[in-house]
């Protein structure tokens, strides 16, 4: 068999015929040739479901300004920090996706039978190539549009340059109307229906309305309403005839939480699609890793969730020197069952409740984590079903899809934000009021917004609020232009002064926050069994520091001797084409300022 190095994987994995381990050269049992597929309705529905784990659940906000503190590896990350170039830059070699899906839609005309049932599953392959290219534009910008699988022959194709984001885009949501239009709108949401097909689109063409509206750069704010225009009306046929609802039986802080850690959503008129896992089929997700384990949330997100009455936890006195212990007091409920409050137990069998590590900040995300300790059994074995597409975000889409384009009234926020507020007892959001009364922290984070101010920050807000650890928030800030959020070095929560803390609510001290192990006169006058208890954290260890020394937020010690950058213009709202691609393909063009 040939192996094809042409233009590294992108030809070698994308593009070419045929490779030893290649699905289209196994046995006959199991082969997906032009020759014995696609014959029938039956085959395109076993080919689509392979499809499937392309579009997966999404249980963290990686590196954005929601986190605080982040372990893992991360592109942004090294981006901020300086150390990412082409030479160094992963990405681009997952063609092999876009391959096998075009190799079905080429192969379609063989198929026989009802021809409404090969629509639908033709939909279901577009609703993917759309996700798939809408991933890589996100990424690149400027992409190779590829709407069929190419011969090794067609060698000025193959190394072919970047079509226009125009055209790609263009061609995205020619695929997303088709879905749209054909796939069924009947069956459960653990598969593709017309409404997934319709909530993908209002998510994608709202980033492509703002993202030309707000990067003036790319000469396209012309055409910014044409797709708010699109996502709204995705938005609100979903709304219209879906047939979905917010869960909600009253018990605000439940029933949002139940959306995240639930062992079953099949019959939970809030889920689009959803992402089903079962012991007994082996299929499992690793949401206990949420849990102090790779990253904290930020005081910056805490800090948006309103009080309990719709005012603004920011306008309280003090607000910036409140211990852990009181910042939950009277607050938005989504705000506990985001970030750990004190008290919470990791088994609530036993009244011993979590003491917080404060290295990564303190405000630990419980949002995810499988409550039932029988849905929670170890290292990719918790058996909690997963959102991927939720009523919640085609709300907050149609709304802000319509603040954007200044067409948003008090009913159009009553069936958005309204509902979402009301489902965990909050009032509602006035219009008029929001626009008088402009939050002075949200127009500074945002300081691009200019028409209907008011109205799309508190939009916003709700957003970051309802949608924290769902994977969308450094999408957001992409397509917002604001991006040097990305670079602010982030707090966790407060610390009074060095000594003893009490983390967990019950007035006895937990941890102490010390200079260094020879340091111990914060403490010295503890009785000796509060002492022998304490967990212990040293500011020499060079982790974590004070923001004002020996007093202060959390801090963390990479972001001061690593300092977060953000380059002024377009060049980092992109990443590089990894060096040996455009080496191999040198009519590849580099994304702005990674030339």
């Amino acid at each position: 068999m040939k192996n094809y190095l042409y233009i590294g994987f992108i030809l070698s994995v994308i593009l070419h015929s045929s490779c030893n381990d290649d699905f289209l050269d196994r046995s006959p049992q199991t082969s997906v040739t032009e020759e014995s597929t696609f014959k029938t309705v039956a085959d395109l529905e076993i080919y689509t479901n392979s499809m499937y784990g392309m579009l997966s659940p999404a249980y963290s906000d990686g590196f954005s300004d929601n986190i605080a503190a982040l372990s893992g590896a991360s592109t942004t990350n090294n981006m901020v920090r300086g150390t990412l170039t082409a030479a160094n830059a992963d990405g681009w070699d997952d063609w092999e996706s876009l391959r096998r899906i075009n190799f079905m839609l080429q192969n379609l005309h063989k198929a026989v039978g009802d021809q409404a049932a090969i629509d639908h599953f033709t939909g279901i392959a577009r609703f993917y190539r759309a996700y798939w290219y809408y991933n890589m534009v996100m990424r690149y910008g400027d992409v190779p549009w590829y709407g069929r699988v190419l011969g090794e022959q067609e060698s000025e194709e193959l190394t072919k340059g970047q079509d226009s984001r125009e055209l790609v885009v263009d061609s995205i949501m020619v695929d997303l109307e088709y879905a749209a239009a054909h796939i069924q709108p009947s069956g459960t949401n653990m598969r593709i229906t017309r409404w997934a097909a319709l909530a993908l689109m209002s998510r994608i063409a709202l980033y492509e309305g703002s993202y030309r509206k707000y990067h003036g750069y790319l000469n396209l704010a012309t055409s910014a309403n044409m797709y708010f225009e699109k996502a709204a009306s995705a938005a609100k046929q979903v709304m219209d005839e879906g047939g979905f609802a917010l869960h909600s039986t009253g018990n605000h802080a439940e029933d949002f939480r139940s959306l995240f850690s639930s062992s079953d959503l099949s019959a939970n008129k809030e889920i689009i699609f959803l992402w089903k896992n079962s012991r007994g089929e082996g299929v499992a997700n690793n949401t206990h890793t949420v849990f102090d384990y790779q990253w904290a949330f930020s005081k910056d997100l805490m800090e948006e969730f309103l009080m309990s009455d719709g005012s603004r936890f920011t306008d309280l006195p003090g607000y910036e020197s409140m211990a852990i212990t009181e910042i939950f007091r009277n607050r938005d409920p989504r705000l506990g069952e985001t970030m750990m409050q004190p008290g919470f137990k990791t088994n609530p069998q036993l009244d011993i409740p979590y003491v917080l590590k404060p290295t990564f900040g303190g405000y630990l995300q419980v949002k995810f984590y499988p409550r039932d300790r029988g849905m929670r059994l170890g290292w990719n074995l918790n058996y909690t079903d997963l959102p991927i597409l939720r009523y919640a975000e085609v709300l907050l889409n149609y709304a802000e899809a319509k603040a954007e384009l200044g067409t948003l009234d008090q009913s159009d926020l009553d069936a958005t934000v309204g509902q979402l507020r009301q489902r965990v007892g909050l009032p509602k959001l006035d219009l008029l009021q929001a626009n008088a009364d402009v939050d002075p922290q949200l127009a500074t984070r945002y300081p691009n917004v200019n028409e209907n101010k008011g109205v799309v920050l508190e939009i916003r807000r709700e957003r970051r609020v309802e949608l924290a650890g769902e994977g969308s928030r450094a999408n957001d800030l992409n397509r917002w232009f604001v991006g040097e959020l990305f670079a602010t070095a982030p707090k966790g929560m407060f610390v009074k002064q060095l000594g003893a803390m009490d983390v967990t609510g019950d007035g006895n001290p937990d941890i102490a926050i010390l200079e260094s192990p020879s340091q111990q006169e914060p403490i010295a006058n503890l009785p000796e069994d509060t002492k022998e208890r304490l967990v212990r954290y040293y500011l020499s260890e060079n982790v974590i520091y004070l923001s004002n020394g020996n007093s202060g937020h959390i801090m963390f010690t990479r972001d001061k001797t690593q300092p977060r950058l953000w380059k002024d213009g377009p060049q980092y709202y992109y990443r590089p084409i990894p060096l040996q691609q455009t080496v191999l393909n040198p009519n590849l063009r580099q994304p702005f300022g990674w030339e």
